[in-house]
Order: C-alpha cells, then structure tokens, then sequence
C-alpha cells in the first residue's frame, strides 16, 4: 500500500492541546460525536439512494455498529453511510481552521479559560484525542469509482494517508480508536451502551453493541406527547444541536389534517449559536417519511423564527422531487402556516402562565419577534401578543400590550409609547410630564428596531399607539386649571423671536406648551416629519444622519422660561442668553437621543457655569 504523510494546515498541535484538556469537561462527548457523524452519514446516503442506486452496496443495511475489545485497549466505530473519497478526507480531517477554529482558538486564549463548547464535524471529531493515542479512519466513498482510503494520526501535527483497498471493500466508514491507559474503560461494553442511552438514544438508526441494539432508534418526534418525558425531550434536544444547556420551552406537535405532521421544536436559552455548535446554520430538520431530505430547511417557518431549532417529518412530502421543488409544494406552504400558528400560540400561553420563564425568553428573541411585527403584515395582530415593554408605571416588569389596555384610564383612547436610547434617558423625558401626572402609562421603545417597528403597528385592540411627541397629541380630558405664567405676554414674544433667531432652521415653531409642568420645554414632531424615527435608527447603527427639525415648546410656568425671558427683555446680556438657548435645545437633543456629539456641549456648559458663579 501507498503511505502518505501529511501536516496539518492548522495550528493542530495547540488545538488538540485545547480541544482535549479545556474544550470538553465530559470525556464521553468523544463518542457522541462519533455517532452523530456517522449518523449524518448515513441520512445523506439514505436521500442518495432515492433517486440513485449505482452506488456501492445498495442494499445494505443503514446501521452503526460498535466493536469493543478490552485485550488490545481498542473501539471501533463502523456505519454503512455516505463514504468519504480521499480528497473529502483530507477537508474534513486534515483542515481544521476552516470550521472557524483558529479564530476560536484566540479567542480562548484571549480569554483564558475553558469553554463547554460542542465543535462541527472537524473539530468535533478531534474529541476522540480525549481517550485516544492514535485513531485510523478507514473509508470508502459511495461512488463506484472511488477508492478506499485510511487516514490515521496520533494526534500531533501530522497525518498519513494510504491506500485501503485491501482493508475496506463495502461502503462507509471504520473509525478504530486505541485507547490511553487512563481511558481503558471505554472498551468495556456496558460504558460504552451507557453512553449511548444517555446521548444517543433516539439516532434514528439501529446502533448494535455486541450483537444487540443498543438504542430506542423510534423517532421522539413520531411518538405521542403523553409519552414522552422532560427528560427526553431534552436529551432529545442535545443530541440534536450538542448544546450542553436545556431549552427554554419545547413544543411537540402531531397532526393529521389540513397536513400530516410530526414535529418536535426547541427554543434555544441562548440567542447566539456557540461558534462550534453542531447546528452550522438556521433551519430545521426536513423529514419525509422518517427519511432526512434536507438538514437546514429554512421554508418551514418565517424568518423571525429563524432561531427556532428542531426536526419536522411528514407522510405528505414527496420523495421523488428534489430539494429545491419541495419548496414549492402546496404541502409545504400548509406546514409552514401550521407550524408558525402552533409557535406562536405556544408563545402566547407561556407569556399568560409563566411571566419569568418569558422575560427570559424575551430578552434573548424579543428582536425577532419585533422584526416580525415590523416585515410581516399577515401575522401581525398575532406576534403583536408577544411583544413586551418595560414602562413608566410597570417598574421592573416587562409590560405587554394586552396589559397596558387592560389598565388604561376610562377616558383614555390610544396606548402611549415614547422612543429613547435606554430607560433611563427616556425616563428623564419632558414629554413624561403630563403623564407622570396624571398617572398615564407609557411604554418606553429603545431599541433600533422600535422605530421600524411602530412604522406599521397603528393599532392594537383597536386601541391606535401614539408617540407622545406628537405634535397633536390625544390626550384625555384632565379638567386642570392652565399652568400659571411667570413671563409677561410682552416678554415671551420677545423670547421667542430671540429662540426663533438663535435656532433659526432648526426648529418649524416655537410655541407655548400645554401639557409641561415640571420640564422648561420639550421638542415635538411635526405631522410632517415622517422621517423622525428613521433618523434615530441611523444613529443607533452608527450612519449618517440629519437631526430633524422640531416645533419647541416652552413651559412659562417654569423659572427658567421667566429667568430668560427677563435676560431677553433687559437684553444687558446677549452671549448668555444665546447660550442658554442653545443648551436648552440641545439638552433636549440629547434626551431625544438625536444629539451627534454630546461632547461639543462641554464649552458652553462651562460658559453657562462661569456666568452663574459670578451672579
């Protein structure tokens, strides 16, 4: 035979170091991966042969099986399943960086400390160096024409490649681990079948351990609710994305009418996928009939729940079309509308019954559901269930639409939101006077996509939202006696014309308030500006944009509306009062979270300060 040897093209010899001393803290992971790769195997040749039978060994049987043998200290992972060509070998096995893992890498050591993290094929495969001293991969590819191939490493920084016809005729792939001294006990065959009910129970291929089947193999997502345990639902979870965490909530679905379906789904209790996880891209598991057709089949739920995880299987797909016109089939239009209407209701029933488990999962995907509310106009009345909020009277509650209409004053008509950068800007507001009051609630919005988002949201319950910014804004008959002025009509007039002058394209109006008590003043949206909310979702992601013009309006009950209106008429001090009125404005930028630079107030807040400490 031909021998070949080989270096890594990556930085093996420190990966490994980590991979096996600080990437796992559990040494019977390294066959979990194992299964799980030979598992993929054989559901990709099992959608091969579909619509292919020239393949090598079509009739045989689609199984994993596992040799122990205690007297030479080794195990032996075999599958009949898709094969590996040489060059397919030396990408899957002989390069690691390109699954991420040198970024990784850095990004560990930056960090010094050990991670529980599940790695992709190349990666996680590595694990096996837990408990191995050397490991000889034997495969031979389905394709008729391809050549047997052994690949074999100790784990340093070189493989060898050789011809294997002589070792492997039939199709897959023989995985033959030597163990370490310290890790014989995974030659025994009751670990290795513990392992495999503890992680690998419902692969859904027969796995033989000494002549018998060592796993259920019945597909979880086939089998009644009723019978199945948390338990299972989350080991179920774990073989399927390798994520160490439980999922927040599971939702178990079987139908039969207006589609067939059998469907397990998962939300993560994470919204970022660890880089290594076992699940490299959204989507879920497309079954037709207990056979894999696609691994990431992004068709079956909208984009907003693209962080959905899980395996759907269906007696109505048919297999003899291929993957890209399944996405047309009116089956499958069915089954997204029913699977996106049974999440959603779930969601809602968990946001009704379990307020804490739901912040959490609002924390984590409460953009997604945003995001829908925002692009997708069929499901808005119901995703708009979802959606919570922290407000002025909700303290440290998140606050759903539902809630807020529930409590809302008898008079009052529209449900009021106000848009800021973080909570406690907005809760600093002028716009806040009125209803602090009154004991008006708001909803505070403070993420970027709040600003899409109330774009298309007009109503709820038939209740409209309303920025209290709004020039016009609808407030409830409050019966209050009109706030006291402390500025002479003569005065204010003057004021105004000198803020109108100092400000000049910056503003559209300056006008007295109605609504401000304890505020000086506060800026307003013209019904025109349109533009308003786009604006301050620019400046959140860091582009360019323009601060939109406003209409001020100014409190004359407040001190510091009297005190500048005396500066104006006096006139004695100009630079002051034309510094005042631009920090006025500005400070109320700022709070609006439409200022650019919050730093170029520093001078004229020290002018301003200067001015006061001489008087």
């Amino acid at each position: 035979m031909t021998t070949e040897s080989h270096e890594f093209k990556a930085e093996i010899q420190q990966l490994l170091n980590i991979l096996v001393h600080s990437l796992y803290t559990d040494r019977d992971i390294f066959l979990r991966e194992l299964i799980s790769n030979a598992s993929d195997a054989l559901s990709r040749v099992q959608f091969e042969l579909l619509t292919n039978r020239d393949v090598v060994d079509p009739d045989a049987e689609l199984k994993i099986t596992i040799e122990c043998d205690k007297d030479a200290r080794t195990l032996t992972i075999r599958d009949t399943g898709i094969g590996m060509t040489r060059d397919e070998i030396v990408e899957n096995l002989g390069t690691i960086a390109h699954s991420g893992a040198a970024e990784f890498l850095k990004k560990l050591q930056a960090e010094k400390k050990p991670a529980d993290v599940i790695g992709q094929f190349g990666v996680g495969f590595y694990s096996v160096y837990m408990v191995a001293e050397e490991v000889a991969v034997t495969s031979r590819s389905y394709q008729p024409e391809a050549a047997a191939v052994r690949w074999t490493s100790k784990g340093d920084n070189t493989y060898t490649l050789e011809d294997a016809e002589t070792l492997r005729a039939d199709r897959g792939t023989e995985i033959l681990v030597r163990l370490k001294e310290d890790a014989a006990e995974y030659a025994e065959e009751w670990k290795i079948e513990q392992i495999i009910k503890k992680h690998s129970d419902f692969v859904s291929f027969p796995i033989t351990v000494k002549d018998h089947t060592a796993n259920q193999q019945t597909a979880l997502w086939r089998q009644s609710p009723r019978e199945v345990t948390a338990e299972q639902y989350d080991n179920f979870y774990k073989q399927l994305t390798l994520d160490f965490e439980a999922p927040l909530l599971h939702v178990h679905f079987v139908a039969d009418v207006p589609v067939d379906v059998h469907a397990v789904l998962y939300i993560p209790a994470k919204r970022e996928r660890n880089m290594f996880s076992l699940r490299k891209d959204d989507g879920l598991k497309l079954y037709g009939r207990k056979v894999l057709i696609q691994e990431y089949f992004k068709e079956l739920l909208p984009p907003y729940f693209r962080f959905v995880q899980g395996v759907v299987d269906s007696e109505d797909l048919p297999l003899n079309v291929s993957r890209e016109s399944i996405q047309n089939n009116r089956a499958m239009a069915k089954l997204k509308s029913t699977l996106t209407h049974k999440l959603i209701g779930e969601l809602e029933d968990l946001g009704q019954q379990d307020a804490a488990k739901y912040a959490t999962f609002w924390k984590e995907f409460g953009p997604f559901i945003k995001e829908g509310v925002a692009t997708e106009p069929a499901s808005q009345a119901d995703l708009a269930k979802l959606l919570r909020f922290k407000s002025n009277r909700g303290g440290d509650d998140w606050v759903s639409l539902a809630a807020y209409v529930e409590r809302m004053k008898p008079e009052q008509d529209a449900i009021y939101y106000i848009l800021g950068d973080d909570v406690h800007s907005i809760a600093s507001s002028p716009h806040l006077d009125y209803f602090r009051k009154h004991e008006l609630e708001v909803l505070y919005l403070t993420e970027p996509l709040d600003s899409f988002m109330v774009v298309t949201l007009k109503d709820f319950n038939d209740k409209k939202l309303q920025n209290v910014d709004d020039a016009k804004l609808d407030l409830p008959a409050s019966g209050d006696q009109p706030i006291e002025s402390k500025v002479a009509d003569e005065d204010y007039a003057q004021l105004i014309a000198r803020i109108k002058t100092v400000l000049g394209e910056k503003l559209t109006d300056v006008r007295e308030s109605k609504v401000l008590t304890d505020s000086p003043c506060r800026l307003v949206s013209p019904e025109e500006a349109a533009e308003r909310d786009m604006q301050r979702v620019k400046r959140l992601l860091g582009q360019d944009y323009e601060i939109p013009k406003k209409i001020m309006e100014i409190n004359r009950g407040h001190q510091l509306i009297a005190d500048m209106a005396a500066l104006a008429q006096s006139k004695q001090n100009d630079a002051l009062l034309d510094a005042s009125i631009q920090q006025l404005y500005e400070s109320a930028l700022l709070l609006e979270g439409l200022l650019p630079n919050p730093a170029e107030m520093v001078p004229r807040i020290q002018q301003l300060m200067e001015a006061a400490l001489r008087h």
